[in-house]
């Protein structure tokens, strides 16, 4: 407490106050985060895993971790890159729906023009999937498209197939039911964050629009759509980060296998190999690094592009 020399009374010093709140944060991200970073990074300098009941290891191998991983295989493929590709376009066919859907019903249920009927009933009804575990949704679909599911069943019995299609055993079904469970389970979770960043916006900038003779096109795309850059770059960034680690739901619908022929592995799944199989934490320690640095580096292009236009406002605002 601080003494004033003009009444000789104390003053609270609030200063420290903000420090001492937000010690914990820091703590908790130093124990729980940022330590098992540096761990990971050191573990995956060394040969350390077990060959039947040898333990082989640990020993300094420095770099040789990441050369085994971008090494072709015997099939002549490199399976670093096979697999973050996989990744990519499974991130892709369920992000690219779930944000655009995310932000059209968003729109839709801010809109004070449309005045829609029943939105508490709706919103909740398309966050309801959020709920439910990866792992259970899996199972679900898995137990609906298997070949004596009823998704065949149905089709037989309606005389479109001749005999079960083995939807798990093949490319384009695989890939595109792991999209669309990952679509179903996040795109209600998308449209609370944008309807929130949308009833932040200052009524009167839409009031002013419909004045002007603005469209419904043209207030999305010049008043809505710029405002809510900031809240639609933490949605893309955060489900970019959360495709890049996909794992629960491809694992459990092609049972750990990544089927047909490893085409829906993604690069959790093969991390999660390594310590599974052979306990080799110096292999798993390097995909872990190379996923945080292709996470780290995306999220900030993602962010450069986006917020492209916050960085050039001001210089064309002395312009004017």
């Amino acid at each position: 407490m601080k003494r004033n020399k003009k009444t000789g009374q104390g003053e609270v010093s609030y200063a420290k106050w903000g420090y001492i709140f937000i010690t914990p944060f820091f703590l908790a991200y130093i124990i729980f985060t940022l330590i098992p970073q540096l761990m990971t990074f050191y573990n995956s300098l060394f040969e350390n895993y077990r060959d039947g009941l040898t333990q082989v290891g640990p020993r300094f191998v420095g770099i040789q971790n990441y050369i085994t991983l971008f090494t072709p295989s015997s099939t002549g493929t490199i399976d670093m890159l096979k697999y973050f590709g996989n990744t990519l376009i499974l991130w892709v066919m369920g992000a690219v729906p779930q944000i655009l859907i995310a932000l059209l019903l968003a729109v839709f249920f801010t809109s004070y023009r449309m005045n829609l009927k029943g939105q508490q009933f709706f919103k909740t009804v398309i966050y309801m999937p959020n709920l439910i575990m990866a792992a259970a949704f899996s199972m679900l679909f898995f137990t609906l498209f298997s070949p004596v599911g009823p998704v065949n069943q149905v089709l037989l019995s309606a005389g479109w197939i001749d005999k079960s299609v083995d939807f798990l055993g093949l490319m384009v079904p695989v890939r595109i039911l792991i999209s669309l469970m990952n679509f179903l389970m996040w795109f209600g979770n998308t449209t609370i964050l944008l309807m929130a960043g949308i009833q932040g916006i200052d009524q009167s900038l839409f009031e002013a629009a419909e004045v002007d003779g603005a469209g419904s096109l043209q207030v999305f795309f010049r008043v809505t759509l710029p405002l809510l850059t900031p809240i639609l770059v933490y949605t893309v960034i955060t489900a970019m980060i959360g495709g890049l680690q996909m794992f629960d739901v491809p694992q459990v619908l092609t049972n750990a296998k990544g089927t047909p022929d490893r085409t829906s592995m993604t690069m959790v799944m093969y991390l999660n190999n390594y310590l599974q199989t052979s306990k080799n934490y110096g292999m798993a320690g390097a995909v872990s690094v190379v996923l945080f640095i292709v996470s780290t580096a995306l999220s900030l292009f993602v962010y450069n592009t986006l917020s492209k236009q916050y960085k050039t406002a001001p210089k064309r605002r002395d312009r004017i």
